[in-house]
């Protein structure tokens, strides 16, 4: 990829990553991190009910072409993502042109429209179901050891900690664990 196109990919990302995050609601969000796979997500996200959905990022017909020959698009049911999206410059990629089931987004200036949603409400199957969770759990991994040598437990209890440092409050405007309210690990 030339500089330029590289660019452009990575603000597509970018948007991507913002459409995920405020008009699909995901939490969860990862870009571009390697799955054992060798599925490489530009970006992935997760919602309620362990929902995830991948969107793919074509700023070319040639890279949109080539995509199509990747083995977890041959074989889709060990692809990740329960909905499936691909995100493209607008009229670079056309409907008729789309894999089965999948939905399109079309970038145009800092827009992002959904052109066509996906069809099917659950693509993922167990097998990239457990590819999924190599992902976060290689993620979280990275994530450890960049705050070693405190444990992501101790990481994620500093709440705890702060209350303790400020005789048993919490300082105004932090929520208690218990309040915290997590919809992801609703069933």
């Amino acid at each position: 990829m030339r500089a330029s196109s590289e660019a452009k990919h990575a603000q597509l990302v970018e948007r991507a990553v913002e459409w995920l995050r405020y008009a699909y609601r995901c939490g969860i969000i990862l870009s571009e991190q390697y799955c054992a796979s060798g599925e490489v997500p530009d970006v992935i996200g997760w919602k309620g009910s362990c929902q995830s959905v991948v969107v793919e990022c074509k700023v070319s017909r040639n890279d949109f072409l080539a995509d199509a020959n990747k083995p977890f698009r041959l074989k889709p049911e060990g692809g990740l993502g329960s909905r499936r999206f691909y995100m493209a410059p607008a009229g670079l990629i056309a409907r008729e042109e789309l894999p089965k089931y999948w939905g399109l987004l079309e970038h145009k200036g800092r827009q992002v429209q959904m052109l066509v949603k996906p069809g099917k409400l659950d693509l993922r199957s167990p097998v990239g179901l457990m590819k999924e969770m190599n992902l976060l759990l290689a993620s979280l991994r990275r994530v450890e050891v960049r705050i070693e040598p405190q444990t992501i437990t101790e990481f994620l209890k500093w709440k705890n900690r702060l209350a303790e440092y400020n005789g048993g409050h919490l300082p105004e405007g932090i929520t208690a664990p218990d309040e915290e309210q997590n919809h992801y690990l609703v069933t």
